[in-house]
Formats: structure tokens, sequence, C-alpha cells
């Protein structure tokens, strides 16, 4: 049961990003809230974060990108713009987390770091990839200028806040991941139940 540990809470992190896209990213977007993609990725940074402060692991953030496309897949209607955003940002997270944090290290600035890095390159690369590679009519006609605000103002406004939530989230998994290590079992009951809920939940209310 020991190895599954760090795929079970893979999949309870990648299940409450996945409910917090199916639920309030609907709720943001219907309401044309300003600035609703900001909101989306500083919140899943935050967990990204969190979830990488207990398992310092390369792939581990892809991964949960990966579980919460599913589970927005499962619960809503597809839209293929905001799964790949989802995934890139899974992905860039385990790039730059990857490359700046080793082992058990606890440098606030490298979090920092990690979290404006990801937060200007996910909306740089998703940005490029969804207007000029997959031409996503939506994205193609806004043009430029829909492609350089996202870049430079969403960008900047993510990295910006990502700056300062990132290294909160990495606090908070590392000391989070202690108390699991001294509570074994309660863990995996509580990561099983905790996935089975919010699946479970989001079948019902979506």
């Amino acid at each position: 049961m020991k190895k599954f540990k760090p795929l079970m809470w893979l999949l309870l992190f990648g299940s409450i990003w996945g409910i917090n896209e199916v639920f309030l990213g609907d709720i943001l977007y219907r309401n044309e809230i300003q600035n609703s993609a900001v909101i989306l990725t500083i919140i899943a940074l935050f967990l990204l974060a969190i979830s990488r402060g207990m398992i310092n692991k390369p792939g581990s953030s892809t991964l949960i990108g990966i579980f919460a496309v599913l589970f927005r897949l499962a619960n809503t209607a597809p839209s293929y713009c905001h799964l790949l955003g989802i995934f890139l940002l899974g992905a860039t997270f385990d790039v730059f987390a990857s490359l700046l944090i080793k082992n058990e290290e606890k440098t606030p600035l490298k979090w920092g770091l990690t979290g404006a890095m990801s937060a200007f390159g996910n909306n740089a690369l998703f940005a490029l990839l969804i207007t000029y590679v997959f031409r996503y009519e939506y994205w193609v006609v806004g043009g430029f200028s829909k492609v350089s605000h996202h870049i430079f103002v969403n960008g900047s406004i993510s990295a910006l806040l990502a700056a300062f939530l990132v290294p909160m989230g990495f606090f908070v998994g590392k000391n989070g991941g202690i108390f699991v290590d001294h509570r074994p079992r309660w863990s995996y009951a509580g990561t099983i139940l905790g996935s089975i809920a919010l699946w479970v939940v989001a079948l019902f209310l979506g």
C-alpha cells in the first residue's frame, strides 16, 4: 500500500483542481468575471505547490494536471481550450519545479521563482499554441492583440501573485507531509475517501 501513497495524493489534488475548474470556472466564465483565467491559474498553482511540497518528484505535477483534465472531461461538456490549459499548467510547473527545486531544499526564493516562471511561461506557451498551432477559432479571431494581452498582462499578474502564493503552498505541503507521515493509515483513508467524494459530488451536481 505504501508505494501507492504518492499516486493517491496526486489523484486527490488532481480531483480538487478538477472540481474547482468545473464549478468555480463555470461561475466565473458564466458571469464574465474579469481575469477569470488568472484566478483559476493562481488557485491551481497553489494546489500544485502544496502537492510538490509533499511529493517533490519530477512528473508528479504533470500527472496531477492529467487527473484534473480527466475530472473536467468527465464532469462537464468538453472544452478543448480549457483542457489544454490545465494540462500545460501542470506540465509547465513540473518543468520549473524540477529544474529549480532539488531534494528537500527549503528555499522560498526558488519557490517564488518557480511560481512566477510557471505562471508566465504557461500563459505564453498556451496563447502561442492555441492560436498559431491548434488554430482555435476564438483565439485566431482575437489575433495578436489577444495573444499579447494574455501573455504580458494576464501572465504578469499571474506571475506576481504566484511569486507570493506558491511559496505559501510549498510551506503548507512540507508541513502537511510531516503530519501525513506520522498518520499513514489516516492519510491513505483520507485520500481515497476524499477523491471518491469529489467525483461523486461532481457527478450529482454537474
